[in-house]
């Protein structure tokens, strides 16, 4: 079993040891397709600005892999390639390992590189709570007083200061009534009377609860749309994350180009409802005799769609939204919840026209790079694509669910644009920084001779004080480095300086459990007993010890894992690995090799 581990240890550990070339990743996009004609648009158009491809072929994931010689080519060719292939591929920047193929039939990979190692944009953003609980508290305004009038219950007045919303009533009968109502309508909010001299109101406020909800919300909202937008930027292993209760960090890895973040971070996208024409001809749309009242659209397969003109509800007034199975045919389905406004539109419009097909159409302002006499110039384009087209099958207001959709995926895909189509609060960049890629080097050289400071320093210590068995802890140390970088390695994570800190932390800690071990074993041979019950009882009464010690080690990398920000999970990540690696080689590895030296041999002393 040693055996094994090692071996698949040092297999899986090595592919970080190659040179990365500085590499752009085209992935297609909607109904494209990689194939040998992409590969050879690409190789012909940076041949003839004169970029040399040091290697280009196809991925088992069906990207396309362009290697550079240097980084300067790299960047060259990102906006020459989006103009030559256009919007429906994503070239992304990455670095890509110089493998043999034997090792990337086996499916060994290197770690990712953090961005404080490979340089590139660290944004850090803060989400405007207090806008967003005056958006649900103006959501709720609108939804009183939808319910006020279906009940027919006169009010004088609806205003909202801040965030509450004041109802004024003319007697106190009609008040006490209203607030019965919206107490039992929205039991999460919090209902207070006052009388003025003329006026008697109800004064509406969410609950901290409520508060606590729309928060948590506008910040995943506002998370989930900034992950589709710097998608858009075609940067390879983004890092988009919560820190804090209102802040969001970006990263993005390789990036060098900040201007070109903000514009995505501030782009607008929204969505629209529409009925569709099913009167008029779409081939009669298509040859240019577009009916009037009706606009011609295309889904994103590229089939053209006729649809209404008037605009039933926006992505403004959708509140939440999330993918399920319809309970009636177990089919995928997304479940969408509108605001009172569009809640009254929608069953209005709803009621009208069950039977008929009604689309969702995503729109985004979108930044496209073209080629101008020979220069990549960016040009801003608005596109209007029809992501579903469901059957009303009866009529619904508030909430609904769209269904017509293949697969489960497409569902979550749907619900995750309905609910990213536009930011559920305003966001300020706060802090940004762009970090070049030398400094990342650096610092990758750095903490890699600390770690080979580290290693060598305890390695002469253990050998000197313990001699062979100290040797023997010296086999584990390294086997045990070997591992961390194989399960890093195998478990795709990104290295940071921090995770390379709690690396030189585990390679001083490894040994601590050789040393309770072999101290242990020392005893036994002062108290007379013999070298080869010494090693056994050396091992059996430090083990509860060592497991002790580690355990709680173990506990406080899991409590820095879970809640910690991205630092300080890569600390905690490579801290645990390392205490589970080094109860390995320390424990089994080190009896293994012992056994070997000493098993079964009648010895008078051991070498300790």
């Amino acid at each position: 079993m040693v055996l094994v581990v090692v071996l698949l240890g040092g297999l899986f550990a090595l592919p970080n040891i190659f040179d990365q070339d500085p590499s752009m990743e085209i992935s297609a996009q909607r109904d494209a397709v990689i194939d040998q004609t992409t590969e050879s648009r690409v190789q012909e158009a940076l041949e003839k600005v004169g970029i040399t491809v040091k290697g280009i072929g196809q991925k088992q994931n069906g990207k396309l892999l362009v290697r550079f010689r240097s980084s300067e080519d790299q960047l060259k060719a990102i906006d020459l390639v989006a103009a030559e292939l256009g919007e429906n591929y994503t070239p992304a920047l990455t670095l890509a390992p110089d493998l043999p193929d034997w090792l990337v039939g086996l499916g060994a990979e290197p770690m990712y590189l953090g961005l404080d190692l490979r340089g590139g944009i660290h944004v850090l953003i803060d989400v405007d709570m207090d806008a967003a609980i005056e958006q649900a508290a103006e959501r709720y305004s609108g939804d009183i007083r939808t319910l006020l009038r279906e009940k027919k219950l006169r009010y004088t007045r609806i205003s909202r200061e801040k965030d509450q919303v004041v109802v004024k009533f003319n007697n106190a009968e009609k008040r006490d009534q209203a607030s019965d109502l919206i107490g039992n309508e929205f039991r999460s909010l919090n209902l207070e009377s006052s009388d003025e001299a003329d006026a008697f109101l109800v004064i509406v406020s969410l609950s901290p609860a409520e508060r606590q909800e729309v928060q948590r919300f506008a910040l995943q909202q506002n998370i989930t749309t900034l992950r589709n937008r710097v998608n858009a930027l075609g940067i390879a292993e983004p890092l988009i994350q919560q820190q804090g209760v209102r802040r969001i960090v970006v990263q993005l890895p390789g990036a060098q180009d900040p201007a070109k973040l903000k514009e995505i971070l501030g782009a607008t996208a929204t969505l629209e409802y529409r009925l569709a024409d099913t009167e008029h001809s779409v081939e009669d749309a298509v040859n240019g005799r577009v009916p009037p009242g009706s606009n011609l659209y295309r889904e994103r397969d590229g089939q053209p769609v006729l649809l209404k003109k008037r605009v039933i509800v926006t992505g403004n007034q959708i509140v939440d939204a999330s993918s399920g199975l319809d309970q009636q045919t177990g089919q995928p389905a997304v479940f969408v919840s509108l605001d009172g406004v569009g809640a009254k539109r929608m069953r209005r419009m709803t009621n009208e026209n069950v039977g008929k097909p009604m689309a969702v159409v995503f729109i985004e302002n979108r930044t496209t790079t073209r080629m101008v006499d020979g220069k990549p110039v960016k040009v801003k384009k608005r596109v209007e694509e029809v992501i579903s087209i469901a059957t009303i099958r009866e009529p619904f207001g508030r909430r609904f669910q769209t269904t017509g959709l293949d697969t489960t995926e497409e569902a979550r895909d749907l619900a995750l644009l309905l609910r990213a189509g536009a930011l559920a609060a305003p966001i300020e960049i706060v802090e940004e920084r762009t970090i070049g890629p030398s400094l990342g080097q650096d610092s990758i050289d750095q903490g890699f001779k600390s770690v080979v400071i580290g290693l060598v320093l305890v390695m002469i210590f253990m050998a000197v004080y313990y001699r062979v068995f100290g040797l023997v802890a010296d086999m584990a140390l390294a086997m045990n480095l070997v591992l961390i970088v194989a399960i890093l390695s195998m478990l795709q994570a990104t290295l940071t300086l921090p995770g390379i800190a709690g690396i030189v932390l585990t390679v001083g800690m490894a040994v601590d459990a050789n040393v309770l071990i072999f101290q242990r074993i020392r005893e036994e041979l002062a108290n007379g007993n013999s070298p080869q019950s010494s090693i056994q009882a050396g091992y059996e009464k430090a083990f509860s010890t060592i497991i002790d010690a580690n355990i709680t080690t173990l506990i406080a990398a899991v409590v820095l894992f879970s809640f910690g920000t991205g630092p300080i999970k890569g600390f905690a990540v490579t801290l645990a690995i390392g205490i589970c690696t080094s109860m390995f080689t320390a424990i089994i590895g080190t009896r293994a090799v012992i056994n070997m030296i000493y098993g079964r041999k009648r010895v008078k002393a051991l070498a300790i």
